[in-house]
């Protein structure tokens, strides 16, 4: 048995709001098996991981642009969610054969997406290569690439990060459609290399995003 939560655009609190509450409700309820939910963002906005520091953002430019700024349950670096598709992934523990480890788990569970766009021609492989990820500089996840990240040809295209409460585990992750490389730079205040990330549209720009949603629905 498996929950589909299907594709909806929400607000960045919404969305934050809606998958803590999925995981608390999962833990009440002592539920035995995975949720998937797909969602977008209306309008633009930052997530930051738990502990991140947001020193690094101007957030009166990002008012100005109509983005708003929220904190994410999971770790990691910050994103912009805007043209993209977002994922969220919950079950318990003991549900994952690998699930006690934090990297087995991570590449458990993006197995699922390996395999959903390996199905649409587009074959993913795990991070971890890129000598940026020893780089702490970096406040935007896209330019690090680890274990928990899913890439295209050497590129990151998907970026994940996971937390764990009471004996269950909620990983989401963002997948990138398509980026505006000098609005990041603004947002992020450091160069971002082409050679570093990649999006859908760069793989493949017949594949429109609905479409995209619908492949990863089935």
């Amino acid at each position: 048995m498996e929950k589909f939560i299907p594709y909806k655009v929400y607000t960045g609190a919404e969305n934050m709001k809606t998958d803590s509450d999925l995981l608390d409700n999962a833990i009440e309820e002592k539920a035995d098996y995975p949720i998937f939910r797909l969602y977008g963002w209306k309008p633009a906005c930052v997530s930051l991981g738990r502990n991140q520091k947001e020193d690094f953002l101007d957030k009166d430019f990002l008012k100005s642009c109509g983005i708003d700024v929220v904190r994410r349950l999971t770790g990691g670096r910050a994103l912009l969610h805007d043209n993209e598709i977002t994922y969220s992934y919950i079950c318990p523990v003991n549900y994952l054969k690998n699930g006690e480890s934090v990297s087995g788990s991570y590449r458990e569970i993006s197995q699922i997406l390996i395999d959903k766009f390996k199905k649409i021609g587009i074959e993913l492989d795990f991070g971890g290569g890129n000598h940026n990820q020893i780089n702490t500089k970096f406040d935007y996840c896209m330019l690090i690439s680890t274990g928990a990240d899913l890439c295209y040809k050497g590129k990151k295209l998907i970026g994940s990060a996971q937390c764990r409460k009471n004996g269950y585990i909620l990983q989401h992750g963002s997948i990138l459609y398509d980026y505006d490389k000098e609005f990041l730079e603004k947002i992020f205040r450091e160069k971002v290399s082409t050679d570093e990330i990649t999006c859908i549209k760069e793989i493949n720009s017949e594949l429109e995003k609905e479409k995209l949603i619908q492949y990863l629905s089935d």
